[in-house]
């Protein structure tokens, strides 16, 4: 938790939330794939309309078990939007193949499908696009282009949780989909994520992988008599527990009225600094809705981003530096160059946004915002 007065993040966690907690406790069984598991993934199954809902201990697990479940092996090349958490490109590298980052829309910060389309090579399998801060990417563009090329799809909706894009939900757009239940997300059990699968298989193979490979210790407990579990392949521990899986069913079912709240904080924004030459403002196209996980606002190249930010720390405001431009982390070392989510990277600056922000608060960050912009522009 920051120290600032206003936080740049808090999570929404209350009454409702310890008392789930407390009937797991007294159920006895506090591990993970329990009864709550169960009914967190049958909540989101029916809530995404998919065909199975795995929850695991969080988003890059899922990444990973995709990967895997989709067959990605050493020497393919899978395309991931470059302007992210590198989480996706990291599950690229898990199993030994080669992310390959594609850049993005300077106006959303979503991976751009026609660099997608330039980057399809013999060895391309897929591409895991991002939902940027909670702003869904192009998929019916992404879609025919997979298709036309044999490609599967991939949405890290990790920060998306009540998004849409052309009235479906964030979570559903992709046959594979994503999602993180981080501290900062839009619902939240401090960690913890889950693969949606549109095809049931999918769904097992990452299941069965996220408990070393033998399946439910808890449905096996049920047996009468000894049953002693079988190891069929290599898993991990990517469990959620039924603690994290009560809290959640709590959050999914006050999704709408936490987006609400964050919605209103952006609009408050866009109306106290939509006229201030010194920053742009998030552009949310027409047809998707924005899941505000973020709020960020891109900095007139004058404005020196540091200085900025100490300034509004020291009156206690909180701030960030917004996502990352994977292709410059020197884990990857890529020769790529993808100039919008290199300038966007340098120029985003993440301002407070969560669903406990008062109307006062967010009056106080954009008068001192304003006021800073002033003070922290550059000499040349």
């Amino acid at each position: 938790m920051s120290k600032d007065s206003i936080p740049l993040v808090h999570p929404s966690l209350g009454e409702r939330e310890l008392a789930a907690v407390a009937e797991v406790f007294a159920s006895g069984w506090p591990a993970g794939q329990g009864p709550r598991g169960k009914a967190l993934e049958a909540m989101l199954a029916e809530r995404y309309g998919v065909g199975d809902a795995v929850a695991v201990s969080n988003c890059g697990a899922a990444l990973h078990l995709a990967m895997l479940a989709l067959g990605v092996e050493p020497g393919d090349e899978v395309i991931v939007a470059d302007y992210t958490f590198p989480a996706p490109a990291h599950a690229v590298r898990y199993v030994g193949a080669t992310p390959v980052f594609a850049d993005v829309r300077a106006d959303t910060g979503t991976v751009d499908p026609a660099a997608v389309a330039a980057l399809v090579g013999p060895r391309t399998v897929g591409i895991i696009a991002v939902d940027t801060l909670g702003m869904p990417a192009d998929y019916t563009e992404l879609m025919e282009l997979a298709d036309a090329h044999g490609l599967f799809v991939v949405e890290d909706a990790a920060c998306a949780v009540g998004a849409t894009y052309r009235g479906r939900p964030a979570g559903s757009l992709a046959p594979v989909a994503c999602l993180s239940f981080h501290g900062r997300k839009g619902a939240t059990s401090g960690e913890g994520g889950a693969l949606l699968a549109a095809d049931p298989v999918i769904g097992a193979d990452a299941r069965l992988r996220s408990s070393f490979g033998i399946g439910s210790i808890y449905d096996q407990a049920q047996v009468v008599g000894l049953p002693i579990p079988v190891f069929t392949d290599i898993g991990y521990n990517y469990k959620l527990s039924d603690i994290a899986a009560a809290i959640l069913q709590v959050q999914l079912d006050r999704v709408d009225e936490l987006l609400q709240r964050r919605n209103r904080a952006a609009a408050a924004y866009a109306e106290l600094l939509g006229d201030d030459e010194l920053l742009t403002l998030p552009h949310v196209p027409a047809d998707r809705t924005h899941a505000w996980q973020s709020y960020l606002v891109t900095l007139d190249p004058r404005v020196d981003r540091a200085g900025l930010a100490g300034a509004l720390r020291a009156q206690g405001i909180g701030c960030g530096q917004g996502a990352w431009a994977t292709h410059l982390q020197p884990v990857y070392a890529s020769e790529r160059s993808c100039p919008v989510s290199a300038d966007l990277f340098a120029r985003n600056l993440a301002i407070p946004m969560h669903a406990e922000l008062t109307e006062d608060q967010v009056e106080q960050v954009a008068h001192t915002l304003r006021a800073e912009l002033k003070n922290n522009l550059r000499a040349n």
